[in-house]
Order: structure tokens, then C-alpha cells, then sequence
């Protein structure tokens, strides 16, 4: 790891305190390597974003491992961040460029969701299952294999669990919303709610999630709601970024598959975004640089 550079990539936030957190983790996971140099950068909504960590990374660098720090991979990981890679490349000839795979929705994740449900459960004192409604609450995408992804989690809780519902919602993009979710479960006599949000890390639509559950507590008065909350720090995830740089658990491959694939190559013109209108400044005193805050 001596001349390798790791880099993170987070999606982005206009709530400082979501690309705050994705800084503050990068910290917390220097201390548990303090051998490895990691690096930060952001999609978007952020100061340092892709083109900008890619230099950063690759200064002093044989190698460079880019991890995309996000759950689902959807047109960020499949298209924009591969052609971000590749002319990063350009730039640095002498540089190494590889591409982990997105965190996904495996076995990991799986076992913090249920963190989260055995935590929420105890929250609302240990109902009866059957009578308890679990929502998967994610972000939404236009990539149907991204929101199937979700699906797949909400179907491993059912198994493993004894709700009698456990169900998917997206906070937008694509369907069903959270609303028409709940108002399915109060038809169907559920009494309490488990809402699980996929996120990460705090951010807009984290906060817009809170404002949600507050209205529908109104609107259901008869219904106990228990909302959790990001799970970005949780040790699960930590382990799991370990076992991406250990190669551990990874029969589907550790590198993803989109970097240098000519169906991504030929559907760029239609597809990639300029996130530079997302860049942002700061002038915070002494905060020049937050990749390494």
C-alpha cells in the first residue's frame, strides 16, 4: 500500500453536514489504517469533486483505487465516474487507475439494516410482528437494477425475519413514495411502523424524510412510527470497505465492471452530466483543503 492511493467517493450533498460526515468517516478509517494514504472527493455538491481528487490522489501515487462510496450503482457509478477515471488516465500516463466495486446490497448491508430493524423494534417496546409494518426507505432511481437492489434487501429481512410486511418506498424519482406505503399498511391493519432509511449519511433528503414522518404521525394517530436514522459509521461498514481492500467476499469480482466497457463508451453522449455547476467554494479559515479535514 506504500505507493497506492485510496479515494472515496461520495455522491454529494447541499447539506454541508452530509458531505461533512463522508470527511469525518475518511478520518475514522485513516486511524484504523494509519500506513494508508486515503483521499476524498465528491459527485457533486462539494468543493473537491471528481476531476480534483483524481489529480489529488494520483500526486506522489504509483496506483490509484477509486471506491465509489455509495450503496447502489446507478448513472453516477456506471457512467460518469468511469469516464472521470479514464481521463484521469490521460492526465497521469505514469498512474495506475482501478475501479472497486460500489458498496452494493450484499450480505454487509444486510446485516446493518437489521441493526437498524432490531434497534427500532426495541424503540417501539418489542411489538408483535405480525402487527408491525418494516419499510425500506431509499433513494430512487431511474436505474431499475439500483432500485431492484433495494427490493433484494426487503425480500432478505422478510426471510429472516417474522414480519408479516416487510415493504420498499423511495424518497423520489421513481415509485412507490413513502405516503402511499403507509396508507397500504394501515389498510391492512398494521399498528406500528419500523421506516428503515438505505442512507448513508445525513443530508436534504434525509431531513425531508424527518419532515414525512412527522406529517404522516398526524395523519395516523393510531399507527406507532419509528423512524431510524444514516448508518454511515456503523462498524459494518468500516468492514466492509476492509474486505474490498483485503479482496474478501467478492465472488462477483472486486473491480467494476463498467470502467472501459464499450456499452458505457457508446452511451456517454446521451448520458454524462457536468456536475462543475455543483462545485462549491468555501472560505472557512483554515479549511483550504477539507479531503484532508
Amino acid at each position: 500500500m506504500n505507493d497506492t492511493a485510496i479515494l472515496l467517493v461520495g455522491h454529494g450533498s447541499r447539506n454541508r453536514d452530509g458531505n461533512a460526515e463522508i470527511l469525518r468517516f475518511a478520518a475514522q478509517w485513516r486511524e484504523r489504517h494509519p500506513a494508508w494514504r486515503i483521499e476524498t472527493c465528491f459527485i457533486e455538491h462539494a468543493e473537491v469533486l471528481m476531476d480534483a481528487g483524481l489529480d489529488r490522489a494520483a500526486q506522489g501515487a504509483r496506483r490509484v483505487l477509486v471506491i465509489p462510496f455509495i450503496l447502489n450503482a446507478a448513472g453516477h457509478v456506471k457512467m460518469e465516474l468511469p469516464a472521470a477515471i479514464e481521463a484521469a488516465r490521460a492526465r497521469h500516463p505514469a498512474v495506475s487507475f482501478a475501479c472497486a466495486r460500489h458498496l452494493g446490497m450484499g450480505r454487509e448491508i444486510l446485516k446493518v439494516l437489521q441493526g437498524q430493524l432490531d434497534r427500532l423494534m426495541q424503540a417501539l417496546d418489542m411489538p408483535d410482528p405480525q402487527t408491525t409494518g418494516v419499510i425500506l426507505l431509499g433513494r430512487g432511481s431511474s436505474d431499475a437494477g439500483a432500485n431492484g437492489e433495494l427490493a433484494k434487501m426487503a425480500r432478505w429481512l422478510f426471510e429472516d425475519n417474522d414480519f408479516e410486511l416487510v415493504d420498499l418506498a423511495f424518497t423520489g424519482v421513481t415509485w412507490p413514495r413513502l405516503e402511499s406505503v403507509v396508507q397500504r399498511h394501515a389498510r391492512l391493519g398494521m399498528s406500528q411502523l419500523a421506516i428503515v432509511p438505505v442512507y448513508l449519511f445525513t443530508g436534504v433528503l434525509m431531513e425531508r424524510i424527518k419532515a414525512q414522518v412527522a406529517r404522516l404521525r398526524g395523519q395516523y394517530p393510531q399507527i406507532a412510527f419509528a423512524l431510524g436514522s444514516h448508518f454511515g459509521f456503523d462498524k459494518g461498514v468500516f468492514e466492509l470497505l476492509d474486505g474490498k481492500l483485503a479482496g474478501i467476499g467478492l465472488p462477483e469480482g472486486g473491480l467494476l465492471e463498467c470502467d472501459g466497457c464499450k456499452y458505457r463508451q457508446a452511451a456517454e453522449a446521451e448520458h454524462l452530466h457536468d456536475h462543475s455547476h455543483t462545485h462549491v467554494l468555501h472560505h472557512d479559515h483554515g479549511h483550504d483543503h477539507p479531503a484532508h479535514a
